[in-house]
């Protein structure tokens, strides 16, 4: 009977806890046009095209996507306490205790990125306009003076 009873109340601890049950990474998801674009995050994820990053809870990053004949563009991506996140929290209070507070507090199992997805559509950049080209014709002669 102790043996059912240690694994309901561990099964209730674990339940509680936001870094067990939501993970301390999330995957954000980034859609870019062109499809050509190339990714890069301060976390030092590289892609191709819309993709897929796995980022740590508790940390912010930067987005750049750039293509040749685009101007590029940089999108914060930050991080907030969610419902989600905090009802873990609120299951710490409950079964969890201070440990679980700690772990889910170090980990940012409480938070979510944003904005998830990332939705970025480069702009392309205007040609050069071209200069304008002298005229080849002889100037106009002046009028002659009437007496």
């Amino acid at each position: 009977m102790f043996k059912l009873v240690s694994v309901v109340a561990a099964g209730l601890a674990l339940a509680g806890c936001g870094t067990i049950t939501r993970g301390a990474n999330e995957d954000v998801s980034i859609q870019v046009t062109p499809a050509t674009a190339k990714i890069t995050t301060t976390l030092g994820n590289v892609c191709t095209g819309s993709c897929l990053v796995k980022a740590p809870r508790n940390k912010s990053f930067v987005v750049t996507a750039e293509a040749p004949g685009y101007a590029s563009q940089v999108v914060p991506v930050g991080v907030h306490a969610t419902g989600a996140g905090t009802a873990g929290m609120a299951g710490n209070l409950v079964v969890g205790g201070l440990i679980g507070i700690g772990v889910d507090a170090a980990t940012g199992a409480i938070n979510d990125h944003f904005p998830n997805p990332v939705i970025i559509k480069l702009e392309p950049v205007a040609a050069p306009a071209k200069p304008a080209r002298p005229s080849r014709r002889a100037p106009a002669k002046a009028a002659a003076p009437v007496s």
